[in-house]
This record gives structure tokens, sequence and C-alpha cells, in this order.
């Protein structure tokens, strides 16, 4: 039967979730589920036999016209839906019994929420999903609010349940105006004793507060409605939260926009009890613009208490037993209106156990589709190389250098690996001039050796140049040919690469992502080397290695992976690290200048060139445009270098936008040592390699991100002699901020990579550092990878040891973390394990 196709049951597990809220709710509150029945079987049909067809076709005809159906209809209907889909994929018992017939006729399955407390008023409809929700529908919420609610990325309640406080404040024990510190928050209880419009510099509202022991704090408007001075009658008792400052000229203590609460005018200073605002541990969310903070509270409260009950918990007991997590619906209530964890969350601890419980199933999800891709990959049938001993001895003695001792072990974990049936899925990431070309090739030979082609896809083709031109190098006297596929090759040179491609002759073959394309055909093609995979899209790395049948995997990235990052973005593949450098390299001395000490910067380039050496200086565009006209445009600073700076010496250009044969002319005129500095944009990233360049000076480096500035200076340093790079930043103070500030005190510290990779993880979070979003990198809402280490070892433990034991995640247990599965990856876990 059909249903043991875990593909087309994977595919069609998102219609469980409605039914699951149709045994709570009851089935009159559907809606919408005709479309997302459709939906699904449209997407399900890929995976289908010519029996299951049929099937499919019977589940879409049986909801047909849900919605304006009458309670005995759609419960005929949905009875039929039920029976389809158990045909199709195993469904859970409390599911099951929406199948089977009711007495009296009823269309209703009893809510376990209503039988412990039956609404007031008929309960409105609701989509098939509770959480996707409009916040329209939320009491107090109207088109405007709504709007505003938008503009921040909260369109649905579950939207609003995820979007978590980022602090918390502790307003359970007012402060009299003497123990509230300057430059803190606090909570002050007093009474009005003068509220009044004071005109000055600027109009402002004054309301003077006065505690129980006699200290006075002033609470100032500066935007106000005329009617806020109506709520504020002497005497008054009154609770006022903010950040306490010191007044105008040392004039006592003041609140600039606190939130009030008005006790009444009894005069009890007593916090009320069921106040979202006051008497508890406080939630504080980011800002929502035209939203006060108040408000906004009250409607997350609104959206907690009527609907985290519809959350479901997906993570299998026993984890959350062993983990000893909470509830999903209880971590989220805890988090937004703490009571049970109100007082660790008033402390400041990061996070707390609400968070904890989130921050792990985020993490679990990834890992467990980590664990599926990696198990897909070791259970198909790949190539065994012979990867003989004497065959690495070989190829390694070859090379003209020796092998450092992590590229000696990197070589050895990838032989083992090429020798097992399965397809080798392996990352090889070192810092910039580790050595991962060498390895490569290694890899490459043993391919070749048993009669195979290797192929090395690289992002650019400066860089592909500078890899095949490398390989060249490296086999000189050996009968291996190495072949270049670019987009810059004529129709003829094409041809003729492809017909070297087709027939075997070409061995090694490297280039763009021209080597995906349907034209470029391979004659055995066993291993795929991927360089810098996360700058290629996804289907791209897909179709290369389509090309073979089933290619081993060599992953390289010379972008240093903090580990967390690692076991998130890369945690389906083995690991090497190459962690030394080779001999005769030397480290780069790296300082920070400003633009009027730039002179100074000019001076260490003049004495190495006086040495012989060679310079590069970086810009970041190429021609100016208006939003940066105060950057240096490429093309106009060579000419300024040339006449005003450094007049006589020759000075070369290159950048993106010139073609393929200007650029080449350039870069080799700098590498024969013609041109002795080099202007470029930062296509220079990664691929140059010319040993006598000792100096980069980079322009405006407060624009580039962290690793970027990493990549650029690893182009000096390359041979023995002394290297130095230069931060000179720009006119403007504004860019001085303190983000940017510290990136260029970490790149005056420290040329570790890893320490580098680190830091720019916690300034940026994963998705920037990454720098694209075709990693296949979900999107995460509370985990935060640099600081949530030990829950991530966790997760990942437990994910692991799921998989192993329900491959398919077919247990009655593990079947609501496989619908979530799903839906977290939307589709990415087949394609993600190519690398």
């Amino acid at each position: 039967m059909a249903q043991g196709d875990p593909a087309l049951s994977l595919a069609l597990s998102p219609l469980l979730q409605p039914l699951r809220f149709a045994t709570r709710a009851g089935i009159e509150r559907l809606t919408g589920l005709e479309a997302l029945v459709a939906r699904v079987v449209e997407q399900a049909r890929a995976y289908a036999t010519e029996s299951s067809a049929q099937r499919l076709d019977r589940l879409a005809q049986s909801v047909r016209g849900f919605d304006e159906a009458s309670e005995a209809d759609r419960r005929t209907a949905m009875a039929s839906l039920v029976r389809e889909l158990g045909a199709l994929l195993p469904i859970p018992q409390e599911i099951s019994a929406l199948a089977q017939p009711m007495s009296g006729g009823s269309a209703r399955l009893p809510s376990m929420s209503q039988e412990a407390s039956a609404p007031k008023k008929p309960a409105p409809k609701a989509p098939a999903d509770p959480l996707s929700t409009p916040v329209l529908d939320l009491r107090g919420v109207g088109p405007a609010l709504a709007e505003k609610l938008a503009a921040k990325g909260l369109s649905t309640v579950g939207d609003l349940l995820l979007n978590l406080p980022r602090r918390y404040e502790d307003r359970r024990t007012p402060r009299t105006v003497a123990q509230a510190p300057i430059g803190e928050r606090s909570v002050i209880a007093g009474k009005v004793v003068k509220a009044h419009e004071a005109s000055g510099r600027r109009r402002r509202l004054e309301v003077l507060v006065r505690d129980e022991a006699g200290g006075t704090i002033v609470c100032i408007w500066f935007h106000y409605r005329p009617s806020l001075l109506q709520r504020f009658p002497y005497g008054s008792a009154v609770l006022v939260s903010g950040e306490v400052r010191e007044g105008y000229r040392g004039g006592g203590k003041v609140m600039h926009h606190p939130d009030v609460e008005m006790l009444g005018a009894s005069g009890e200073l007593v916090p009320p009890r069921d106040d979202d605002s006051f008497g508890r541990v406080v939630p504080v969310y980011s800002d929502v613009e035209g939203i006060p903070p108040r408000t906004f509270r009250r409607i997350q409260k609104r959206a907690v208490e009527e609907y985290v009950r519809f959350v479901e918990d997906v993570l299998p007991e026993p984890v959350r037993k062993r983990r000893r997590l909470l509830p999903l619906p209880e971590a989220l209530r805890e988090a937004h209106f703490p009571e049970r964890f109100a007082a660790e969350l008033a402390r400041g601890v990061p996070g707390g156990e609400p968070r904890r419980r989130l921050a792990f199933e985020e993490l679990f999800l990834v890992q467990l589709g980590l664990a599926l891709r990696r198990r897909g990959v070791k259970v198909e049938p790949g190539i065994a190389f012979r990867a003989l001993p004497q065959d690495i001895d070989r190829v390694v003695s070859a090379l003209p250098f020796t092998l450092t001792g992590a590229q000696q072990r990197a070589v050895q974990a990838i032989a083992d690996d090429m020798r097992k049936p399965e397809p080798m899925n392996r990352l090889l990431q070192g810092d910039v001039g580790s050595g991962k070309t060498a390895v490569a090739l290694c890899a490459a030979r043993i391919a070749v050796e048993d009669g195979y082609q290797a192929a090395l896809m690289a992002p650019t083709e400066i860089l592909a140049e500078q890899h095949a031109r490398t390989l060249r190098m490296l086999l000189r006297g050996t009968p291996v040919h190495v072949e270049l596929v670019s987009g810059s090759l004529s129709q003829r040179e094409r041809d003729h690469a492809g017909r070297l491609l087709r027939s075997g002759v070409a061995q090694i073959v490297v280039g763009t992502h021209a080597l995906a394309e349907e034209t470029t055909g391979f004659h055995k093609l066993g291993l795929v080397i991927i360089d810098e995979q996360h700058r290629f899209g996804v289907m791209t790395r897909a179709r290369l290695m389509s090309k073979g049948h089933r290619p081993d995997v060599l992953v390289m990235t010379a972008t240093p992976i903090p580990r967390t990052l690692a076991l998130t973005l890369y945690g389906d593949l083995d690991s090497s690290v190459l962690d030394e450098l080779p001999p005769g390299r030397t480290p780069v001395a790296t300082r920070v200048y400003k633009d009027a000490a730039r002179e100074k910067a000019y001076g260490v380039i003049r004495r190495e060139l006086d040495a012989g050496r060679q310079a590069y200086v970086v810009l970041p565009l190429v021609e100016e445009s208006e939003k940066l006209a105060d950057l240096k445009a490429a093309t106009k600073e060579r000419d300024r270098l040339s006449l005003d700076v450094f007049p006589g010496v020759p000075i070369g250009l290159v950048h993106g936008r010139q073609d393929a044969d200007e650029r080449n002319d350039e870069m080799e005129r700098f590498r024969r040592g013609e041109t002795k500095i080099l202007v470029a944009t930062t296509v220079i990233e990664v691929g140059v390699d010319v040993a006598n360049a000792t100096v980069m000076l980079i322009e405006h480096a407060e624009r580039f991100g962290l690793s970027q500035l990493h990549q650029l200076r690893g182009r000096v340093g390359r041979g023995a002699a002394k290297s130095f790079c230069m931060l000179v930043t720009g006119t403007s103070g504004a860019e001085w901020g303190p983000e940017a500030r510290q990136r260029l005190q970490t790149m005056e510290k420290t040329t570790d990579g890893f320490r580098i990779a680190e830091a720019d993880l916690e300034l940026r979070g994963p998705g920037e550092f990454l720098g694209t979003r075709q990693s296949g990198l979900p999107d995460f809402t509370v985990a935060v990878l640099a600081r949530d280490q030990t829950i991530l070892s966790e997760a990942r433990e437990e994910a692991f040891a799921l998989v192993n034991e329900d491959p398919d995640l077919r247990k009655p247990e593990n079947v609501a973390v496989r619908e979530q599965l799903l839906h977290r990856w939307r589709g990415r876990l087949s394609l993600a394990r190519v690398g």
C-alpha cells in the first residue's frame, strides 16, 4: 500500500494539523480546508504511484464545498477525508475518531478546552490552522493597529506568540525615589502633588510624584495630548515606571515618558494584581512604531491567553523528560507573562527555562533534518574507491612541498571516506592560506587513479582560474590533465573543453557554475569538490552532482565557521579542519588608520615598494552612486594615486564589471610584477595569490564585514616577507558606530580566523554571517547560536539518537515532530543533502 511510501506520507502530513484542531475545537470552526487539501494534494502528486494517484483524486474530491456545507455534510466529508488519508499515511488515533459515525447526527466532536469552560458566545470560525488567525481578529485590534503590527512582521497570532520579550522588568516591589539609582529603570509608588504644563525651551507636561518617604520625582512628557493632564488629579495614587535620570542642572530626579498606572483616588499605594504592566515581572518587547508599549503588551496577552492552547507540543515525551523541558504551551506562556519563573527572569538569567525549551525545539528540528539528510547519504550506494596506501603515498610525495600535520590528517580522513561504498560527504575548512587546494588535489588524484573524473566548482572566474593555475603547477611532470570551464570561454573553446570532458581526457575539471549547466557532460564523474559552497544555490550543486552516479562530495570553505554554526549548517557532513599554516607564512600586522592619517599608511606602501614588494588598494565600489557618493570609486582612485600619491609607479585596476580577458590581463601583469600596485574591488576577496604582495590598504574599512576583512587580509602574507594590512576609515563620523569600532579592533587584535568568525557571528547573527540566504539554513526565532552551544549539543544528541531508533519517524509518538519538521524545512531536506 502507498502508506509505506515515506516521501508521500511526508508530503501529505500538513493535513494532520487542521484535523487535530478539529478534534479539539469542533469541525464547524474549520475554514479554508478545501483550499488547503487541494494545495497539499497537488504538491504530493510528485511522489504518487498510479494507485496512490487515484486515492489523491478521491482525497481532493472528499472536501469539495466543505466551507459552505451544513454540519451534517461537513461531518460526512470529514469522515471520507480521514479514511482516504488513512490509506496513504499513518493517522494518529485521536484523528481516526473523525471517521467514526456519531449518534444523534451530531457533526461535532467534543473539545477538551470547550468542556472545561464553555464560551459565553458562539466561537467564530477559525482557519484550518488557528495560529494563522490574523491579528485583526484579536479583540481590541482594529485595521490601523493591524497595519502597524504587520509592518513589524506580526500578521498572525502565531507571529505574536513567537515574538518573545527582549528583557523583563521587575515591577513587583516599588522603590522609593531615594532608592532609585540614576541610569536604571525603576518602579516608584507615590501620590500626585502637582501636574501642570510648563513652557520654556520646549513645551512639556510635568507631573510631580511624592513617595511615602517624602522623596519626589518629576515625570515629564514632551509629546502628549492635552487630555493627559486630566489623568493626574491632585492626591491620586500612581505607579510610574521608567529610566531614572538626573534633573536639569542637577535638580533632583526625573522620568521621561514613563509607564503610568493609576491606583485610584483613595491614596492606597497597592499595585493591582491582574494588571499586565505593574505588580509583576513585566515583559519588555521590541518597540512597534506607533503602538505604546502598554497597548502592545495587552495585544500580546490576548494572543497568549486565547491561542496558546492551540500550540501543539511536537517534542517526543521521552526527550522532554530526559532534558527536563517544559511543555511548549507552558514555555510560551511563561516566556511572555512569567509566573512560575518570574523570579528567575527578573534576575536577568539569559532566557531562563522557558527560553531554553523554545531554543531546544528550534535546534532539535534543525538537527533532526540534518540527521535524516546524513542517513539518506549513508544508505545510498556510492563509489568505493580503492584509495590504496601506496597510491596515497605516491600522490602526496609528488607534491613540491611537505604537507602539514593537519593536511595529512585531512587527506587520510578523505581517503578513508572514499574507500567506503557510501558517498563521501565531508567538509574541509581552513583559514586563508592553510592549504585546502593541496588537500583537494590529493582527493582528486585518488579519484583519477581509479579512472574517475574530479570536478572542482568555484564561485568566481578569478578563483576558478587561480585553482586551475595552482593545480597545473602542482601536477607539473604528471600525465594528469586539468581543464578549465568558465562562462567567459568562446564557443569554440567551450566546444573543445566539452569534448575533452565527455571523452574522459579531462581528468580534473575546474570551473564556475558553468560546470552545472545542461550542456556540460562528463565521462565518469566520481568526485565533486565545491569551494565556498554557500555562494552557490542548492539547485546548482544538485545539477552538478547529478552528472555522476552519487559521486563523493568534498565541500571546502576558507571562511572559518564557528563550531555552533558548523554543526547547524554542515551538521550532516563529516568535518576536517586545517588549523596549521604551512611553514614560511608570516602573520600579517594589522592597523587602523583614520582618514586624516592616511599619509602614514601611504608611507608603509612606499617603503615596501622600495624593497621590491607590491601592494593592493581595495575599495568597496566600482563607480560612484548617489547613495554612497562619499566613497571613492575605484577608477577615480587609481587615477588619483597615479597622479598625486605614487607618480611614476605602474598601477593596475581590477573590478567585477570588467570582461574576463581584461581582468585576466590586469592580474597577469600584477603577478609578473609589471604593475606594482593593484587597485581593486572585493573581486579579489578570494583566489588571488601573489607571494610578492606584502601590503594591503582597505579604504572605508568600516563598511566591510569582519569575515570579509579577514578574507581580504588573507591576500597578503602569502610568502615569507613580513606583511601589512592597513584599515583606513572614511571621513564620515556616522559610520563610527560601536559595531564598526568593535570589528576593526578585532582585526587589530587577532589573525586567527576562527576567533574572528566567533566575533562576527556574535555581532551579526548567522544569516548575515553567511552573506546569503540560499544556504538552506532555517531562520531562528529564539535560539542564539553564539550563546546556546550547550543546548545545541543536547538537541543534536537527541535528534541523531531518534533517527537512529526510528529512521523514518513513523512511530505514532514521532508523527507530530515529523509534520513540524516538514513545515520547518519547507522542502529543503532532500536538496540540502548535496552539500
